[in-house]
């Protein structure tokens, strides 16, 4: 077997967590006999402030030519509004037509979980967040800026298509796993135009899938649920901000930020995967920063292009590491980033 993924380490702690997902993916590929190989690109701050380069059209044409993308975090302040981050990450959403974000929630520890009453069993559901349509397209402008009359318009675009390809992703996913329920969330309600048509693709796609139980929750009725009742989920499909929204909820019941693994998915061509949390630059080179979230990322990178195996190797190790308290401090450990980047890769090897 032999795969190619393309590096972005990014910026700030993104390039010390990447370095940690990198060292777990070649100890993973080593004991499942892949031949990996791994090319990386420094578009980035750095970059950008060199040469105002943010990501180029022939770099995401050559993208289409690897197995998938994996990137770090973006953001650095010499860059104020961050558009290198904004068309690296967005463009290549976007460009790529990456139109799920799949976000397991999936809690590894009791003492992670930040609910009264609540284990770590209690909290595994996964989210689909439509991931290229949305108030996230950019469409609208601004007009008579900086003066009283000053206004802002921002579109919410939801196309037929969009929407059915998000909801069938997510039923698609629940009969595959055998998870016996997807709940759709929208605010139709208060958003008639826009969500209207959530309601009612989801009921029309429901229906070829009669095994899976359906609901649907009005978004701040869904966040309130999340709190009171996470049990209740196993698949959740929303649109791109409500999404967005949730899935930061979502990261804090499973142990922060720097435990959440993140996928950009088009089945069947090149898709993008990234942990979601930011590139804290105060902390980069310091061997602070939790690489968990980068090493899941990693693990979710390989079973989406075929290597379960590998993949579920990587899952187990990082869990064991967290039962071990083999992490970092956020997480209730002692160690430092590489250090637990080289317990998850032992544990690994060692076939945990």
């Amino acid at each position: 077997m032999k795969r190619r993924f393309a590096i972005l380490p990014g910026d700030g702690i993104g390039v010390d967590v990447t370095r940690e997902a990198v060292k777990v993916l070649q100890v993973a590929a080593g004991k499942n006999s892949i031949e990996l190989e791994l090319e990386s690109f420094d578009f980035g701050a750095d970059r950008y402030l060199k040469t105002g380069e943010t990501l180029p059209d022939e770099a995401l044409e050559n993208f289409k030519t690897f197995d998938a993308v994996y990137m770090g975090a973006f953001g650095d302040p010499r860059v104020p509004d961050m558009r290198h981050a904004r068309d690296i990450l967005l463009g290549t959403r976007f460009r790529l037509d990456l139109f799920m974000n799949l976000r397991p929630i999936r809690c590894m520890a009791d003492r992670l979980c930040p609910l009264k009453n609540y284990t770590a069993k209690d909290i595994d559901f996964v989210v689909f967040r439509e991931n290229t349509e949305g108030l996230y397209v950019g469409v609208g402008g601004i007009f008579k800026k900086g003066t009283p009359d000053e206004i802002a318009i921002q579109e919410d675009i939801n196309t037929r298509k969009g929407v059915e390809r998000i909801i069938r992703a997510a039923f698609e996913y629940a009969r595959k796993h055998k998870r016996g329920k997807v709940t759709m969330s929208d605010k139709s309600n208060a958003l008639r135009f826009g969500h209207d048509i959530w309601d009612r693709v989801f009921v029309e796609v429901a229906s070829e899938y009669a095994e899976i139980e359906t609901n649907h929750l009005y978004i701040d009725a869904l966040t309130m649920q999340m709190i009171k009742n996470p049990t209740q989920f196993e698949v959740i499909v929303t649109c791109n901000m409500f999404g967005d929204i949730i899935t930061d909820l979502g990261a804090q019941l499973q142990g922060g930020l720097g435990m959440a693994a993140s996928g950009n998915i088009h089945p069947g061509q090149t898709s993008m995967f990234e942990p979601v949390h930011g590139s804290a630059p105060k902390y980069a080179g310091k061997d602070r920063s939790n690489p968990m979230a980068a090493i899941l990322t990693a693990a979710m990178m390989l079973e989406q292009t075929g290597l379960e195996q590998a993949a579920a190797q990587i899952e187990r190790a990082v869990s064991a590491c967290v039962d071990a308290k083999e992490c970092t401090v956020d997480v209730a450990g002692e160690l430092g980033c590489a250090a637990t980047g080289d317990a998850v890769a032992r544990r690994v090897s060692d076939g945990a």
